[in-house]
């Protein structure tokens, strides 16, 4: 393989949870040789591009590991605001003691972040100044997460506008345009898996099958779960979007039910799916350049 080709442009998908799959990418990357040149996120892709930009993803990945859902709880705050209901600063302060905020431009590598400007229905991206505030703004879920009010801007999560910034990354002449989308259209196959999981646990629990027969009838779930299979489902669109508008050379595809969006307890086999995913991914376009 030639030099320049192993040089990579990496960009990284919003998807929550999910985005721990984003470390195990990078350190399969890395593993088989090949040098991340540049780095763009959006939302939990973001804040682990940010991470690695600033050459503190081991450490940063090391605390993730240890945020057992007792951890997470003693974190996270609860807000009785009316525009959202997560305080996550107390979150992202435990992040600056392990790494301390920077201005992008002074990173070791080239990073931006995407947020989304709901007040101007616009997309916002994020090249210089604070690391942290790039972040915060990035990964501000409508609802969950207050928004950031900045320069006459509400941001929020960029997944609204660019959750895969393949077209805001940069590039270097003869690099390769990686992709690690952890919002990609779910596997039937898992689909098939849970419905016969299912159909075993309702045949052997009479009392389970009256409950869940009279849920389905419902009208569509509660308040949180139409707030997210909406938001993942615009995600997932704007994704599969991005990659037919600007293609790249490597896709890594984490299907959205293979893993969950708020699973924040279980890094280390979240982290271990998105290596398994890279290296499948480099096994192909390796093996293809030798045909």
């Amino acid at each position: 393989m030639k030099e320049e080709r192993r040089k990579v442009a990496l960009v990284l998908s919003s998807g929550g949870a999910r985005g721990y799959a984003h470390i195990g990418a990078i350190e399969e990357l890395e593993a088989r040789g090949y040098e991340i040149t540049s780095v763009a996120g959006c939302s939990m892709g973001a804040l682990i591009g940010g991470m690695y930009a600033a050459g503190k993803l081991q450490e940063v990945s090391q605390w993730m590991k240890g945020l057992h859902p007792r951890k997470i709880f003693s974190l996270v705050g609860i807000s009785l605001s009316t525009s959202h209901i997560i305080d996550v600063e107390p979150i992202l302060e435990a992040m600056r003691r392990i790494v301390p905020d920077m201005d992008i431009q002074d990173l070791p590598l080239p990073y931006c972040a995407v947020a989304s400007d709901v007040k101007n229905f616009d997309e916002v991206v994020f090249r210089e100044g604070s690391l942290y505030d790039a972040i915060r703004a990035s990964i501000s879920v409508p609802s969950m997460f207050k928004p950031v009010s900045r320069d006459g801007m509400l941001l929020v999560d960029g997944g609204l506008t660019n959750p895969l910034p393949l077209n805001r990354v940069a590039r270097t002449e003869g690099d390769l345009l990686v992709a690690v989308n952890v919002s990609a259209p779910g596997e039937e196959v898992v689909e098939q898996l849970h419905e016969r999981a299912r159909s075993i646990f309702l045949r052997s629990h009479p009392l389970a099958k009256h409950l869940l027969s009279r849920s389905s009838t419902s009208s569509g779930g509660n308040y949180y779960s139409l707030i997210s299979d909406s938001f993942s489902l615009m995600i997932q669109q704007n994704a599969r979007q991005r990659i037919e508008l600007t293609p790249p050379d490597i896709v890594v595809n984490i299907p959205m039910n293979r893993l969950k969006s708020s699973d924040y307890g279980n890094a280390e086999k979240v982290i271990r799916f998105g290596r398994a995913r890279m290296r499948e991914a480099l096994r192909e376009y390796e093996a293809g350049l030798m045909l």
